[in-house]
């Protein structure tokens, strides 16, 4: 099997779809898990950085004088430390070089809801938490209100993010690490499906080889023990169904052996009577005449069929043997049509020295059909062609007529085929052309049939010039 087709096949396409499915299933669990450690880390890191700035916020801010002057806002902002800005209506301290990134959109937030605040976001290339909370006053009574002064703090989470990138390397290594398992799960998975596949496929093999005793073993209960044993049960019956049909065919081929055979000896008689008939037949009457000039024309059609059988009867049995000889094929072909008197009515073109191994009586049945077909059904002129190459000889017959009708060409070697119905009492037996294609064929030739461009059938027939392995 090419590495193409190894692809395409399917045991690929079940190893692809199962290690997909593992390794899916297996970075989707881990990415998952990642995504909620990664949500589960940040959330946690705000609201300890949140509450860390609260606390530090309420530890300074009840020692705050109300209003509160520059110096207050400055002890407020050390106290929460880093990048922090505290702000009192016109009055601010803004200490570490990344206040700026505070937004109007958190300060706003702020002194709308009177309660930390908090927003992240990304600045130069790195992101940040954003922490707003406003001081609140407490009543003797408990009641809060604000106090005008809001503490803003800046925190980096730079490496909240690496411990978030670590946590998707880790997802990724997961299914990195699923991959072999699930190679070694999906060869196992598929070896276990494909056995019986390829068993099938073993067995459908000998199946169409000739091999009908072919059986495939039931691999178990599931959906393929059913398939094998549906295949078991159509191979036994095909097995029946070819063995009744053989017996058929051989009865058949038996019963027109046997009846040619046993027809042969009247018919022998009965053609010498007809030829002394055919001798007196024209002291006979007229209306005599007639009547044992039919008997005579239906005689020999009748041996005609019967010896046609018996020839076909042994191609069907295989007993049909070549009597090899060197022939010349311009010289055979032309004594064939000299013998039966055809010189005048076919245009023989017929170069010698066209010399191969043969069986020249069957060479001779072959173009007697092949020529007599074309005189009775075609027009003239019946033109005979003789072309030989290095490995073989052909012989074309075409005559002048309408040519082959496209539903006659494929049944035209059939036996007993006729394409007129108006021809059912011709002399012909309906088995020449049929018996031309046998005899081509067991000289491991052939014969074909076709319209020639100017129209009339053309039958080619195709000869090997060795015969040295039949």
């Amino acid at each position: 099997m090419t590495g193409r087709s190894w692809l395409r096949g399917l045991r690929a396409r079940l190893l692809v779809a199962f290690v997909l499915v593992t390794v899916l299933g297996a970075g989707a669990a881990a990415w998952s898990s990642a995504g909620s450690a990664s949500r589960a880390l940040v959330a946690t890191t705000e609201q300890r950085i949140t509450e860390t700035a609260a606390d530090r916020v309420g530890a300074v801010a009840p020692e705050l004088v109300y209003p509160p002057d520059q110096g207050a806002l400055d002890r407020l902002r050390a106290a929460v430390g880093g990048n922090t800005l505290v702000t009192y209506r016109g009055m601010r301290s803004a200490g570490g070089s990344r206040t700026g990134l505070v937004t109007g959109s958190l300060r706003s937030a702020v002194r709308d809801r009177n309660r930390p605040v908090t927003q992240r976001i990304t600045a130069h290339g790195r992101p940040w938490l954003l922490v707003g909370m406003p001081v609140m006053i407490t009543a003797p009574d408990g009641e809060r209100t604000p106090s005008g002064i809001e503490v803003y703090s800046v925190r980096d989470l730079s490496g909240v993010e690496r411990r978030i990138d670590g946590l998707a390397g880790s997802a990724v290594a997961t299914a990195a690490l699923a991959l072999p398992p699930a190679v070694l799960l999906a060869l196992l998975a598929a070896r276990s499906v494909l056995r019986p596949v390829r068993e099938l496929r073993d067995t459908a093999r000998r199946l169409a080889a000739g091999d009908l005793d072919a059986r495939s073993p039931a691999p178990g209960a599931d959906e393929l023990g059913e398939l094998t044993a549906t295949v078991n049960e159509m191979a036994e019956s095909v097995q029946s169904s070819m063995d009744a049909m053989r017996r058929m065919q051989a009865d058949a081929r038996r019963f027109a052996a046997d009846v040619s055979h046993e027809l042969r000896t009247p018919l022998s008689t009965l053609t010498a009577v007809m030829e002394v008939l055919a001798t007196a037949a024209d002291r006979m009457e007229p209306d005599d005449r007639e009547s044992a000039q039919m008997a005579i024309t239906e005689t020999r059609r009748l041996v005609t069929l019967v010896e046609d059988l018996m020839e076909v009867s042994r191609f069907d049995a295989g007993t049909a043997r070549l009597r090899a000889e060197e022939v010349d094929a311009a010289g055979a072909v032309r004594d064939c049509l000299r013998a039966r008197g055809w010189l005048d009515r076919v245009e023989l073109e017929a170069p010698e020295g066209a010399v191969l191994r043969l069986d020249r009586r069957r060479l001779d049945v072959m173009v007697a059909n092949l020529v007599g077909n074309a005189l009775r059904h075609g027009e003239p002129p019946v033109r005979v062609r003789v072309l030989a190459s290095r490995r073989q000889v052909r012989i074309e017959v075409a005559d002048s007529g309408p040519g082959l009708p496209g539903d006659v060409l494929p049944h035209v070697f059939d036996r007993f085929y006729k394409a007129d119905a108006a021809r059912t009492r011709t002399p012909g037996s309906g088995l020449g052309l049929a018996i031309a294609l046998e005899n081509a064929r067991l000289h491991g030739g052939d014969l074909t049939a076709d319209t020639a461009e100017g129209g009339g059938a053309r039958f080619v027939l195709r000869l090997p010039r060795d015969l040295e392995d039949l």
